[in-house]
């Protein structure tokens, strides 16, 4: 029987498409893109209309060479690589490597690899979406372009090693912009008084609202003192007692930009972390009992669309296991407002609900787990029943002043029995239960609580909170998130404080050259305008030229001017108080790959680097040498042993400073839900502070 060759990306894919195909079909993977720019040159010919010039992958020949073979074999070529634009560019690269005409249909996409969506892609085969390919060249030629026209100029100018990209760069300058507001912020004094009142029964605190109807603002210790004087003698009375009910609607299932988010917040993954695991669980793990299985749908969507199958089989598993009173209406997807949504892809669900998390949780790693019941718990609330507060507001009248306080509580727990949204900043909330009051009931006045404030400036982006800004702004597209924001912190422009993005010195020059001599280049109206222009070329309604022309016409004049212009920059490296051992000279702070280090300065005299030492002020409990904080090559943190070789101690969690007070071990600081435990290493023991 005649043989099809299928072609995917991975290895971990082709091994979850073999369980659903027989032996009529050989598959195998280009382990990603088999051609692309060559990186030594441009590659790039501006004068043929901004021809690219691609060559194979280096080390992809013979790989390229042996799906040639199995090519030749073959009575059917079928490429089956990511349903979106590098996908397409993938498959219209192997097209042309392996002979396929354009006019075959060849290509095959699914959206989750499950045997239906597998066998059905099998029944519709198409030709390769030229429009698709063109808008993936059109951005790939654009990156190239700022990358290694504006990258030497820097090198010369500023720093050897730098880079500029299209994207990256006005991701430095919006954390950049935040630094100066907050550099430039004013505080404002404002004061709150809130009085602290009892009932028949129960104590109340209410705080101070309006007077005369008008909202009070408080701004000073004057105005504060001469409010707290005429009101402590008057009559605290309820004077209006409001009840409602509220409904807060569950979640949308995540988009890629939201599952960053999320994973962010409640797991502390890095975007980059968080897209590498949703790939592992929609390509295919081991799980016992059922072999190779792709957990989720395609991790890389704008969509929070669901299929009608998928929405019956959530509503089955809600009523079954929940109660039919926590099925939801139904709806998945609110009306979305932003501008070209890619609807053709489903939203981030699980490719199965069957397939709890705890059911596979045995065949993952920790953080498959932590993803898969994340975006499992996500997708299963969005199809549940609202939850439902019952709210109350209380107006308590004293002379002409008004003090107010509110509370609600939970009625029906709705989609909330399963999961509630994280949050980027801490938000007071407004859950507190109001004893029993009446109108016109006399309230007795315990103390009056003035207390001054002051305005606070905006708070440093989290990971989280930059990929909401740049998805809100239009800036890239949900799968460039990833990469963006970790080169811009690889190649030293910011830095994480705290868990919080801090431009170095090295991120604000070169913000600071690129808006002088390239304002298009860091402007986020132009970026978001050149995404929509992308996106009308995979729509067909423009072509790459006559957007890469229109790009590069000014930005050649802008090139020149940069190059005549641009004066030197000096930038001075950190001195430190550590001594080269070998020449004397106080060594000096760099930025390298896995973080800083320190260097000698009479390179190359002298080439002597080490690593930066922190102390943390512990003990080791293993040989008594000084616990210091280390790097992994991923660059996570873990704290290690300073006379490592000879004592090779490791924590991954923070050691405290503070011995075990029941057995006197070293503990160490845990995250959890619910705060930071101190935690003893002594197994015995088991001591956890509260």
């Amino acid at each position: 029987m005649a043989k099809s060759l299928i072609i995917v990306e991975s290895p971990a894919k082709a091994k979850t498409l073999s369980k659903y195909l027989g032996k009529n079909y050989k598959i195998e993977a280009s382990m990603g893109h088999i051609k692309d720019l060559p990186k030594s040159q441009l590659g790039i010919d501006i004068e043929s209309g901004f021809a690219p010039k691609y060559i194979t992958i280096r080390g992809k020949g013979p790989l390229l060479n042996n799906l040639k073979k199995e090519a030749a074999k073959a009575d059917k070529i079928l490429l089956a690589t990511d349903p979106d634009r590098e996908g397409e560019a993938i498959s219209w690269h192997l097209a042309n490597a392996l002979d396929i005409s354009e006019s075959e249909p060849c290509r095959i996409e699914f959206y989750e690899i499950t045997k239906n969506a597998v066998l059905e892609s099998l029944k519709n085969p198409r030709t390769i979406n030229t429009d698709l390919v063109e808008a993936q060249q059109a951005r790939r030629i654009l990156d190239r372009l700022v990358g290694y026209k504006i990258s030497p100029i820097l090198w010369r100018k500023v720093k050897w090693g730098l880079s500029a990209g299209r994207v990256q760069s006005v991701a430095v300058r919006i954390i950049c912009d935040r630094e100066k507001e907050i550099k430039e912020f004013i505080p404002d004094e404002y004061w709150t008084i809130d009085a602290d009142l009892k009932g028949d029964k129960d104590k109340i605190r209410a705080r101070l609202h309006s007077k005369n109807n008008k909202k009070i603002k408080i701004e000073n210790k004057e105005q504060a003192d001469m409010i707290l004087e005429e009101i402590k003698n008057k009559t605290f009375e309820v004077a209006e007692i409001k009840t409602s009910e509220r409904k807060k609607m569950p979640p949308l299932t995540f988009t890629t930009s939201s599952m960053q988010q999320e994973a962010a917040r409640k797991l502390g993954f890095t975007a980059k972390k968080t897209m590498m695991i949703a790939q592992q669980l929609y390509e295919g793990l081991d799980i016992k009992g059922e072999g190779a299985v792709g957990l989720i749908t395609y991790m890389r969507t704008d969509s929070t669309r669901i299929s009608e199958q998928a929405k019956k089989e959530a509503a089955e598993y809600i009523g079954y296991n929940y109660g039919k009173e926590y099925l939801g209406s139904g709806y998945t997807a609110r009306k979305n407002n932003k501008k070209n949504v890619q609807d053709a892809h489903e939203g981030i669900r699980p490719t199965s609900v069957i397939r709890t998390p705890e059911k596979v949780k045995d065949s993952l790693t920790k953080d498959q787990y932590k993803l898969y019941k994340l975006i499992w718990d996500r997708f299963v609330s969005s199809q549940m029943a609202a939850a439902v507060y019952d709210t109350v507001s209380v107006s308590i009248k004293a002379g002409e002043y008004i003090f107010k306080v509110s509370g609600s509580t939970v009625k029906f727990p709705g989609f909330m029995l399963l999961y509630t949204e994280g949050s980027d900043e801490d938000s007071e909330k407004d859950d507190s239960k109001i004893p029993q009051l009446k109108e016109g009931q006399v309230l007795k006045l315990l103390k009056l609580l003035p207390e001054q404030h002051f305005t606070q400036p905006p708070p440093r982006y989290t990971e989280a909170m930059l990929v909401k800004v740049l998805e809100e702004k239009g800036i890239g597209r949900p799968s460039t998130y990833a990469p963006t924001i970790d080169v811009i912190q690889k190649r030293g422009y910011v830095e994480k404080e705290k868990g919080r993005f801090k431009p170095t010195e090295l991120g604000e020059i070169v913000v600071q050259i690129l808006q002088e001599f390239f304002s298009d280049i860091v402007d986020i109206d132009f970026t978001a305008e050149m995404e929509e222009k992308l996106d009308k070329i995979e729509s067909g309604h423009q072509k790459r030229q006559e957007l890469l022309e229109s790009f590069y016409t000014s930005f050649e004049k802008k090139l020149k001017i940069a190059e005549q212009e641009l004066k030197k920059v000096k930038i001075e490296d950190e001195i430190s108080d550590e001594k080269c051992e070998f020449c004397g000279r106080n060594m000096v702070i760099k930025n390298g790959r896995y973080g800083k280090f320190l260097a000698c300065p009479g390179f190359p005299e002298c080439k002597n680097t080490k690593p930066i030492i922190t102390e943390i002020g512990v003990k080791c409990p293993q040989c008594g040498g000084n616990l210091i904080v280390r790097k992994s090559k991923r660059g996570r943190t873990f704290y290690g042993c300073s006379n490592y070789p000879n004592c090779k101690f490791v924590s991954w969690n923070k050691p405290s400073d503070k011995p075990c007070p029941k057995c006197g071990a070293l503990m160490v600081i845990k995250k959890t839900k619910n705060g930071e435990h101190k935690v003893c290493t002594n197994k015995e023991c088991g001591y956890k502070s509260k």
